[in-house]
């Protein structure tokens, strides 16, 4: 009985071993795993432009007619017929009321009963002054005017400028801005020139009103806002990025890119800005070279080396 307990045992341990021993096999044949490879940034990259560059401001000017015509009742009586039409263009001579007044209704009456073959109407025939656009109409046919009453207004095609309120600090500039480009909100870009000054300024925004005269024969509605870009400065041969590559603190008093400094690594680098426009800045500090790539997107936040995935 004794030998058969010791038999069994030395089987149970022979049987340990083994599995031990396949376990150790098996975990030496076992492939290691790969360390895990930190992601970087999802971020893309831009290039230094080489070349001129202008530093513009933009200012707003509203169309308007200088010159309007106001159409009046010689006489008090009714209006007859009214060709006039909100908005329609009229020339000069055109006829627009006909006024009929009492006093020559009685007339006309009392002359066809002496003598029927007479055809006295006593019709006051109110014509345009000068040519251009309806822009109010007052009364319609059938109502009752009185004398010197105003019966509509024509605005005067010909004195059609826009109007820029400059503010008085930025009038240096003008002297170089002679000739101008207007951008209208629909993207049309009108040509025009600096007329003249009006001899006042703003007394609360400090803004003083310039005439501009555009070249144009479009049919351009009043009081249309127009964009006009004043050039305050202009340099060739410059080093620029886009405004999205520059990075700044909350005061913005430092200013800095991230820079790539290998395929997959960029760092921070300061910079000193000069002038700048809608679109892109002058980097006057430190010197960079068109072949250096500077992060565009993915650029906020990251730290002064940051490891990033330039998406193209």
């Amino acid at each position: 009985m004794r030998h058969r307990i010791v038999h069994l045992m030395l089987i149970v341990a022979l049987t340990a071993g083994c599995h031990a021993q396949q376990d150790t096999r098996d975990k030496k044949e076992a492939p290691a795993e790969a360390p895990a490879v930190a992601e970087g940034t999802p971020a893309t990259v831009t290039s230094v432009t080489v070349g001129a560059m202008e530093e513009t401001v933009e200012v707003n000017a509203v169309s308007a007619f200088q010159l309007k015509t106001y159409i009046k009742a010689n006489t008090n009586g009714y209006l007859q017929t009214v060709n006039a039409r909100l908005g329609s263009y009229v020339e000069k001579g055109q006829e627009l009321f006909v006024l009929k007044t009492k006093e020559s209704q009685t007339l006309g009456n009392t002359i066809r009963i002496l003598d029927s073959t007479l055809h006295f109407t006593g019709n006051m025939h109110i014509k345009s002054p000068g040519s251009g656009y309806i822009t109010q109409l007052n009364y319609q046919a059938g109502d009752y005017v009185q004398d010197n009453e105003q019966l509509a207004v024509i605005t005067d095609t010909r004195s059609f400028v826009f109007l820029l309120d400059l503010p008085y600090e930025l009038k240096p500039y003008l002297a170089a801005n002679k000739n101008l480009k207007l951008r209208l909100p629909d993207g049309t870009v009108l040509d025009g020139y600096v007329a003249n000054a009006m001899p006042t300024v703003d007394a609360v925004s400090q803004t003083q009103s310039y005439v501009i005269k555009v070249n144009t024969n479009k049919s351009i509605p009043e009081n249309l806002i127009a964009k006009v870009s004043l050039v305050k400065s202009a340099k060739g041969n410059i080093t620029s990025l886009p405004k999205a590559a520059v990075l700044t603190d909350e005061v913005q008093s430092h200013f800095w890119i991230m820079k790539m400094i290998d395929s997959v690594t960029a760092v921070k680098v300061p910079v000193q800005k000069g002038m700048e426009n809608a679109d892109r800045v002058e980097i006057i500090a430190p010197r960079l070279s068109p072949a250096d790539k500077v992060l565009l997107t993915g650029n906020y936040g990251l730290p002064d080396t940051a490891k990033v995935s330039i998406v193209k």
